[in-house]
C-alpha cells in the first residue's frame, strides 16, 4: 500500500510525497521506513484540514500525538515512531528547527518481559504447516531470519555445501551469515528444483525477471532474469 500525501502540499516544485521520499532514500533507509514515515505525515496534514506542515509546528505536533495517546489509545513504542516522523519531515525535508521540539515529551516504553515459545509450542506450530509454509516456519526458527529477511532471499544467498545463508540488507542494512538448519535443507533443495524449472518455463514465456536492489539493473541489465537473484 503506497501512503500519499494531499497532492495539493507542495515544496519547491514537488510533492511533499516526493520531497519525503528522496530524503528517505538518500539517506538508504529501508522500506518499511518509508511506508511508516510516509503514512504518519499523511495523517499528521489529514488531522490537521490539510493545513501544510510550514504553517504549523510544535503545537500542532503535540495535539496529535495526544489525540494518538487518548483517543487511538496507541502504543508508547507506535506513538514515538510518529514523532520521529514527523521531526524528519521538519528537520529533513522542510529544513525546520523547531525550537519547541525539545519540549515534545517522548512517551516512555514500558519494560516487559519477552514471550518466547517452548520446543514443544513451536513443534505444534510446526505441525500445523506444510510445503512452502514449513520451509519458511523453519527458517525463521533454526535460522534466526526475520520474516522480511525471509520474503527477500535469493538462491544465490543459499550455500548448501557451507550448510549456511548470508542475510543481505538485513536490520541497519547489514549483511550477516546464518546457519542452514540440516531439517530444512532437502526440502529446500526440492523446493527450489521445482521453482527453477518454473523460472526456465517462465524465460521461455518471455517473463521470468525480479527486482534488483540499487541501481544493479542498469550496471548489469540481465543479471534480472539469472537464477541466483530469483527468490527460493
Amino acid at each position: 500500500m503506497e501512503y500519499v500525501i494531499p497532492t495539493n502540499l507542495k515544496t519547491e516544485g514537488m510533492s511533499l510525497s516526493d520531497e519525503v521520499r528522496a530524503a528517505i532514500r538518500t539517506r538508504h533507509y529501508s522500506i518499511r521506513t518509508e511506508e511508516a514515515y510516509l503514512n504518519w505525515i499523511k495523517r499528521f496534514i489529514l488531522f490537521h484540514d490539510e493545513k501544510h506542515p510550514k504553517e504549523m509546528g510544535a503545537t500542532e505536533i503535540q495535539h496529535f500525538l495526544s489525540h494518538l495517546a487518548v483517543r487511538e489509545n496507541v502504543a508508547a513504542s507506535t506513538q514515538n515512531q510518529c514523532l520521529c516522523a514527523l521531526v524528519f519531515l521538519y528537520k529533513q525535508v522542510l529544513n525546520i528547527e523547531l525550537p519547541e521540539f525539545d519540549k515534545i515529551v517522548w512517551a516512555k516504553k514500558p519494560k516487559k518481559l519477552p514471550v518466547v515459545f517452548s520446543k514443544a509450542e513451536v513443534k505444534s506450530v510446526l505441525e500445523q504447516l506444510s510445503g512452502t509454509y514449513w520451509i519458511m516456519a523453519n527458517l525463521l526458527y533454526g535460522s534466526g531470519l526475520r520474516l522480511i529477511e525471509c520474503l527477500r532471499l535469493r538462491v544465490k544467498d543459499i550455500d548448501f555445501n557451507k550448510d549456511q545463508i548470508t542475510v543481505r540488507a538485513g536490520k541497519g542494512d547489514r549483511d550477516r551469515v546464518t546457519m542452514l538448519p540440516e531439517i530444512v535443507e532437502q526440502p529446500l533443495r526440492h523446493h527450489i528444483n521445482k521453482v527453477k524449472k518454473l523460472h526456465e518455463t517462465d524465460l521461455t514465456n518471455g517473463s521470468g525477471s525480479v527486482y534488483l536492489p540499487y541501481a544493479l539493473e542498469r550496471k548489469y541489465p540481465n543479471a534480472s532474469k539469472e537464477w541466483g537473484w530469483l527468490a527460493p
